[in-house]
């Protein structure tokens, strides 16, 4: 599978967009969060998906998925890796995943903080 192609299937899920994150492809929901990436050199892809998700399509599918590194990975984020993908079962990954994350509510975005006044320390008053 070619980034571009994993890129249609994404893209032709309804209301997602591709976005930028971290120096990589993002594909995010209508809820504004990220549901699948591609990687900077774009032969692998991500999917959210559930822990459960991820051990049953590991487990139909071996040389395609890979759990992402530590906490991200035991939480159910899910490499594919493109030369090995099968397009029917990326479209079914990234389907789950869409539908998981699209179910919570919108992303908060961040609004900038104002900076707070430093209070003066009381002991140094004379």
């Amino acid at each position: 599978m070619t980034p571009g192609q994993f890129r249609r299937i994404v893209l032709g899920l309804p209301s997602v967009i591709e976005a930028s994150h971290m120096s990589h492809p993002d594909f995010r929901a209508a809820n504004g969060r990220i549901f699948a990436t591609l990687n900077e050199d774009e032969t692998r892809g991500m999917a959210a998906l559930t822990p459960e998700q991820q051990a049953e399509l590991m487990a139909r599918a071996p040389a395609m998925f890979i759990p992402a590194a530590g906490a991200w990975g035991r939480g159910g984020s899910t490499m594919i890796d493109l030369k090995n993908a099968e397009p029917e079962i990326v479209g079914e990954a990234v389907t789950l995943a869409w539908q998981r994350i699209s179910a919570l509510p919108p992303s908060k975005s961040r609004p900038k903080k104002a900076k707070k006044a430093k209070k003066a320390n009381k002991s140094k008053r004379s």
